[in-house]
């Protein structure tokens, strides 16, 4: 041997003593075993996961299945892995080593310490074990499963391949599926399991809403509510986790939903019954107290929110508040002077209570759309409508005043058969918004244009254009921020200035765009871009 091989065979040695070193010193006992079965190494740690085994220099040519009832002889392994026997615990250990089931298998201990057992084969039919103390994260685990268990929101994890990992039994009541067959299951199967079943109210084609769902769970965190056959509703919310699984939350939101259709019933009531003329003081002064109570609250709420938030509130608060003081104003002297009024008095008075009413319900009305949009719960029913003949019926509606005014309203832009996606009464109520501020800030004897035409991207393109005063290019932006007004309506103001706040909302929720276009003295456009219909 000449003194190039001698450094190589040297060199070679030193490495693999380095090698075994460094595996000696993990914290993760490595067993190798020959193809039949025998123990060809082992590293230190082995000896500490297991005290009770001679040295490892008489290990070495043992049998796996040796070491196996080693365990079970010293009471080393645990009673409830033990529940089919002691001869079937031993098979399922062998079929691990040398059959196919690779996944990694827990062993609990009898002294409550968990085992984790990896099995590898590798070349010339040998297989690698390598065994961890994964006691602390069983320990996590579980207790993770025991908080999930007594939550009362529907909780369930997917890992990185969108397989189901864990749940609570809320869930699997919701899904309609048993924890034991989500296991291991695909997302999108368990989707299509729930979609088929009918435990679902859907508002749209089971299709439609299945593409949706997905579309929400592929998204980095996503929202909406649902709705059971048994009459609860539910906020659904799909994040995605840090290492790439997903969490998905089912929270019962059936007494806030009931809550608010029920104020929404009761403002309505209180309007319609300020408009009667027998309307009593004592439930005028409730309604005060309740409004007062709720402007307290919003007032506190401001202290905690940004200068955006805290400039709207003080905002919203002197708008709701000057049509109510004219409605207590009026009611107050009809009832303290019902025996002096003639009847054109009452008539009058009654007018203007009425009118405050009306503007304080369009207000609240809007207030509510807009705080809707924002939370993910205004709900669209989509059809196919003309757009050409819709701004017609809603022109209709507008000719008294416009003549009052001695305005023209030119319509023959207004083509029929562009056919538009939208909710055809939430579509008439944008329109209705745009033109009434057309006509509102329109001069005496000027002229207020509609028209529709197709534009790109399949979109159907609905313009509002008056002759008015106009307004600077630099107010355009804010003047569809909630009670802003700029040009001709600051100084004239007509509205609380959610007008078109609410129609950009409502565009935007049809995937669509309000488009403003306007300068000093050159007038005031407002186009609607709004998806077409198939």
């Amino acid at each position: 041997m000449h003194t190039g091989q001698a450094e190589e065979i040297r060199d070679w040695t030193d490495g693999a003593a380095r090698l075994l070193g460094t595996l000696d010193s993990l914290r993760v006992a490595i067993t190798i075993f020959d193809p039949a079965d025998r123990l060809a190494y082992a590293n230190a740690h082995l000896s500490y996961i297991f005290p009770f085994l001679p040295p490892l220099s008489e290990l070495l040519g043992r049998p796996y299945e040796e070491f196996v009832r080693l365990e079970l002889e010293h009471g080393f392994v645990a009673g409830s892995a033990l529940t089919g026997g002691p001869e079937a615990f031993v098979a399922a250990r062998l079929k691990q080593l040398r059959g196919d089931e690779f996944i990694p298998r827990d062993l609990p201990l009898a002294d409550n310490r968990v085992l984790e057992i990896k099995a590898r084969l590798a070349p010339g039919g040998y297989s690698i074990l390598l065994w961890s103390d994964v006691t602390a994260a069983r320990a996590q685990f579980a207790r993770l499963e025991e908080a999930i268990a007594l939550t009362a929101d529907a909780f369930a994890f997917y890992d990185a391949d969108d397989r189901f990992i864990m749940g609570n039994a809320l869930y699997a009541q919701l899904v309609g599926v048993s924890l034991e067959d989500m296991n291991g299951a695909k997302f999108v199967d368990i989707l299509d399991r729930v979609t088929g079943s009918g435990r679902l109210v859907l508002d749209e084609p089971s299709d439609e809403w299945r593409e949706q769902r997905l579309r929400g769970h592929s998204e980095p965190a996503s929202a909406f509510t649902v709705r059971t056959i048994t009459d609860r509703a539910y906020l659904l919310r799909d994040r995605a986790t840090p290492d790439g699984g997903r969490i998905v939350v089912f929270t019962d939101v059936t007494d806030k939903t009931r809550t608010e259709a029920a104020l929404a019933e009761q403002i309505d009531a209180l309007a319609r019954t300020r408009s009667a003329l027998d309307a009593s003081r004592a439930r005028a002064e409730k309604q005060k107290s309740y409004l007062a109570d709720l402007m307290r609250r919003l007032d506190q709420a401001s202290i905690k929110a940004d200068t955006a938030k805290t400039t709207l509130l003080r905002t919203m608060s002197h708008e709701l508040k000057t049509p109510l003081n004219a409605i207590l104003g009026f009611s107050d002297l009809m009832i303290s002077m019902a025996d002096k009024l003639k009847p054109d008095q009452v008539r009058e008075y009654a007018g203007l209570v009425h009118h405050g009413g009306s503007n304080l319900l369009r207000m609240i009305n809007q207030i509510m759309d807009l705080t809707k949009i924002s939370a993910g719960r205004y709900e669209l029913r989509r059809t196919r409508v003309d757009g050409g003949n819709l701004m017609w019926q809603v022109c209709e509606e507008f000719l008294v005043r416009a003549a009052a005014k001695s305005l023209i309203i030119d319509t023959k832009g207004c083509a029929a058969g562009l056919l538009v996606d939208a909710d055809e009464t939430v579509f008439a109520g944008m329109l209705h918004n745009l033109l009434d501020n057309a006509v509102s800030f329109t001069s005496r004897g000027g002229h207020v244009r509609l028209s529709g035409a197709k534009a790109p991207r399949g979109q159907i393109a609905l313009a509002v254009e008056d002759d008015g005063p106009g307004v600077p290019a630099d107010d355009l932006a804010r003047i569809m921020e909630p009670f802003e007004h700029a040009g001709a309506m600051a100084e004239h103001p007509k509205g609380a200035g959610l007008g078109l706040t609410l129609v950009k909302a409502l565009a935007e929720l049809h995937t669509g765009e309000l488009v403003l276009t306007s300068a000093p003295g050159a007038g005031f456009c407002a186009t609607l871009l709004m998806p077409g219909a198939r």
